[in-house]
């Protein structure tokens, strides 16, 4: 039997993953605020034949991070409906939070751009963790995690609902009996649940995928049990590659216990690379990346990173034992937690100097055939159906995994030489999805 293809799905950010990569790259520091950066980006990894391009969003920065990173965290919908202009074929994935958005609102702005792009939307599900988000809406606080979550659950309902409020064959177009649209065909959600309340179909017909493709990239049991009771793309997986392939089954039984079939739900986890013509090389490039790492970023982005304000911390003592007695707001504030546990004694500079840019992805150092030997050896092993390409530098390993990566996988029969339809489901090879009332 011949191996499934893989997929890939490109990670956008300004410059690159890491954390260097502005201070490394040669374009202008400002470039990256505009669409060209963005356009760019997208045609190289379309040229590639990769399913998807993906948006992340922070509503909400931290101070801290504009001195370190460059801050572009701009409306994914807004920039995605840009970018389906100026390519053809690839899919444009945005993050949309169910804890700070309404649902039919959401739906609207998704199934938008599912029909400007011919198809193309995906929509990454997720709950908000920052207490900053909180105060910029004006809320005290953000919900605990289990609310977030049943949150979510009851969010995705209503957004599907509202998908689902136009049948497929809705629109009729008679122009002589003067019939635009079947009324009989819409179907008002009448959504009534604990935490939202939706009424009202949507304000043009059913998107050309019928619903834009479900992603979700949660690591805690909670975020697991959204993917599989809706996702149809997972980003998420553990660093090893033993844990990966045990993630990937524990997922699909979860999904199977959902009614649902574990075939369409692919598993991409994250892969930052730092790609060079020989091993040296890369490592040299990877070296020099790290070398301009600042430590006091390191240890405000854990904290950032995991649901806690930086600004509340000594970096200097252990965290207290008060906070780490309590419950943790996500799975890395967990990650963290444990590792301040196993070391009590270790200041919070300390506990995170070890790690690697990239806020804790897997990070992959190598040449092109190192590469397509890694993500091959993944995928046999059952752990992966392909891979969130995060490039350490943006666009150079971009356009190094375009260029020489992707032949290499081509000839082994392991990836696309051409693009088997026009939606990001039909790159996928997940099924249109019917109406359900």
């Amino acid at each position: 039997m011949s191996p499934r293809p893989l997929h890939f799905n490109a990670f956008v950010w300004p410059n690159g993953y890491h954390e260097s990569a502005w201070r490394v790259v040669e374009d202008d520091v400002r470039g990256v605020l505009g669409l060209p950066y963005y356009a760019n980006i997208a045609r190289i990894a379309e040229a590639g034949l990769m399913d998807s391009i993906f948006l992340a969003d922070n509503i909400a920065i931290a101070q801290y991070r504009a001195t370190h990173l460059p801050q572009t965290q701009f409306d994914p919908i807004s920039v995605l409906s840009a970018l389906a202009a100026v390519t053809s074929n690839i899919g444009l994935i945005g993050t949309g939070s169910t804890t700070y958005s309404k649902p039919w609102e959401l739906a609207r702005r998704f199934a938008t751009l599912d029909h400007l792009s011919g198809g193309r939307a995906g929509w990454n599900i997720v709950t908000t963790i920052t207490p900053l988000v909180a105060a910029a809406f004006g809320e005290p606080a953000h919900p605990e995690h289990a609310d977030r979550y049943a949150m979510a659950h009851e969010f995705v309902d209503v957004v599907t609902r509202a998908w689902d409020s136009w049948e497929d064959d809705a629109v009729v177009g008679d122009r002589a009996g003067g019939v635009w649209a079947d009324r009989s065909k819409l179907h008002d959600p009448h959504f009534r649940g604990e935490y939202y309340n939706s009424e009202g179909v949507l304000p043009f017909p059913r998107s050309p995928q019928g619903r834009p493709v479900l992603v979700q990239a949660g690591q805690s049991a909670a975020g697991i049990g959204l993917a599989a009771r809706y996702a149809e793309l997972v980003f998420s997986g553990p660093p090893t590659l033993e844990a990966a392939a045990d993630f990937r089954t524990d997922l699909h039984a979860q999904v199977v216990a959902a009614g649902r079939d574990p075939e369409h739900v692919l598993v991409m986890p994250a892969l930052m690379i730092t790609l060079g013509g020989t091993e040296a090389e890369a490592q040299d490039r990877a070296r020099q990346l790290e070398e301009l790492a600042s430590p006091d970023f390191r240890w405000q982005n854990a904290l950032y990173t995991a649901g806690l304000d930086p600004d509340a911390y000594d970096p200097d003592a252990p965290l207290s034992a008060e906070l780490l007695s309590g419950p943790a707001p996500s799975s890395r504030a967990e990650q963290l937690f444990a590792a301040a546990r196993a070391r009590p004694d270790a200041s919070l500079r300390e506990l995170t100097d070890q790690t690697s840019g990239g806020a804790g992805q897997m990070h992959f150092i190598g040449t092109p055939d190192q590469l397509a030997d890694h993500v091959i050896r993944w995928q046999d092993a059952g752990a992966v159906d392909g891979f969130t390409i995060m490039g350490s530098t943006l666009p150079y390993e971009l356009s190094t995994f375009v260029d020489h990566v992707v032949p290499i996988l081509q000839r082994r029969g392991r990836y696309r030489t051409e693009y088997a339809g026009s939606t990001l489901r039909d790159h996928l090879g997940l099924q249109r999805p019917s109406v359900n009332h």
